[in-house]
């Protein structure tokens, strides 16, 4: 794997799409910078933090031998920011699959636990909510929310939504 640091956020998102152009088939992370200093009264863009959080789990369950190579694009902010231990992310994902059974109150708790916010409808990431046969869960590194839809215990179906509009 390689790690190319770029001087900004523009650079690394310039780079990233001439990557998807001339060599669409290499696997390209980005790991943005915070959008906002510590301590302060605003908390991180929601889309920042997705973005991180994919971007770090996928390479902590990778390992340190990954053989698949691809490139990982960062900025000097973000390689100068600290980053939590590989332990703590490694495993830190969830499985769900269309007709296999799924414990609900599991998933709750590994939403919980993993600092997703529980909320009346899902707009952005890191929200989710169990509303009787449905689960709405916005995960770290998705384009778009996911409606988990439950047959009792065994998922029914898996399909992607419009956060704006709630429909599918």
């Amino acid at each position: 794997r390689i790690l190319h640091i770029a001087s900004d956020a523009g650079a690394m998102d310039r780079l990233a799409e001439a990557l998807a152009f001339f060599h669409p088939e290499i696997a390209c992370l980005t790991l943005p910078a915070w959008d906002c200093l510590p301590y302060d009264r605003v908390s991180p863009n929601p889309m920042v933090v997705s973005q991180r959080m994919d971007t770090l789990t996928r390479l902590a369950d990778e390992g340190a031998d990954a053989g698949d190579g691809g490139i990982v694009l960062t900025t000097v902010n973000a390689a100068l920011q600290r980053l939590p231990a590989r332990a703590t992310l490694a495993g830190a994902r969830f499985a769900v699959t269309t007709g296999e059974p799924l414990d609900r109150e599991a998933l709750i708790a590994f939403l919980d636990r993993n600092g997703y916010n529980r909320a009346g409808t899902v707009m952005e990431p890191g929200e989710y909510a169990p509303r009787g046969g449905l689960i709405d869960l916005y995960p770290a590194g998705y384009a778009a929310p996911v409606r988990v839809d439950l047959f009792g215990d065994e998922v029914e179906s898996l399909r992607a939504f419009d956060p704006l509009s709630q429909r599918g």
